[in-house]
């Protein structure tokens, strides 16, 4: 298997070389950038598998980053942060980060979340031999990893759309969030499962007509979460 790239973007040099020689040693390729600038010119160059992104940079902070990184790809984003309060974790999350780790924080349970989040990244999932499926004015075509809504394609990340292609072939069946990390990030382990609910909600803004009032994607109050026909 291909040596998976890792890409630090964190001006703290002490944290960065740490975080790069636990990630080596995990025999991870790793690149690093001190600043949001220097970051975009890189990955406007390149794509890594993984971006491991501080919050706090100088030129183009993680936030902007994070927005312009996210209307160019899907690849996964673990942010770094000292910033300890919900509401900056739940924004990171909504902008569509996969993972958040708050300062100061272990090295290795940084590499355990870059495993875990790597462990089924989209683009290595194949699905051959499924058929499109169709929910309600949803339609799924599994092998395009395509969506549309009344005959309107909507755009998903790959979580999104790994999302609702399972809970589509399990109609009516309930998910709980830790069923869903398990199936669609390979584990429960080391991610928030506010994760689940981020994603869940940002799908409801794509393929419900009133996303505050959901008629596929239900809540089902203390266990998860279940696509209704």
């Amino acid at each position: 298997m291909a040596e998976k790239t890792v890409f630090i973007i964190e001006d703290e040099p002490s944290i960065a070389e740490v975080v790069e020689l636990y990630l080596r040693r995990a025999g991870y390729q790793v690149w690093a950038a001190a600043d949001g600038l220097t970051a975009q010119a890189r990955l406007e160059k390149q794509l890594p598998d993984l971006v491991v992104l501080d919050l706090m940079l100088p030129g183009i902070d993680g936030y902007a980053l994070t927005h312009w990184l996210r209307d160019r790809s899907d690849v996964p984003i673990i942010m770094l942060t000292s910033r300890r309060e919900e509401a900056d974790r739940i924004a990171g999350l909504e902008m569509g980060a996969d993972d958040y780790m708050v300062k100061p924080f272990s090295p290795q349970e940084l590499v355990s979340r870059v495993r875990a989040v790597l462990r089924r990244g989209g683009s290595d999932k194949t699905v051959d031999g499924e058929r499109p499926l169709s929910i309600g004015d949803i339609n799924i075509d599994p092998l395009a990893r395509a969506v549309s809504v009344g005959g309107q394609r909507v755009d998903l990340t790959v979580k999104e759309f790994d999302m609702l292609y399972l809970l589509a072939r399990h109609p009516r069946q309930v998910f709980s969030r830790d069923q869903l990390l398990e199936r669609i990030w390979g584990t429960s382990e080391y991610i928030d499962p506010g994760t689940v609910t981020v994603h869940v909600r940002r799908l409801r803004e794509k393929i419900e007509a009133d996303s505050s009032n959901p008629a596929h994607l239900l809540t089902v109050w203390g266990v998860g979460y279940k696509l209704e026909p």
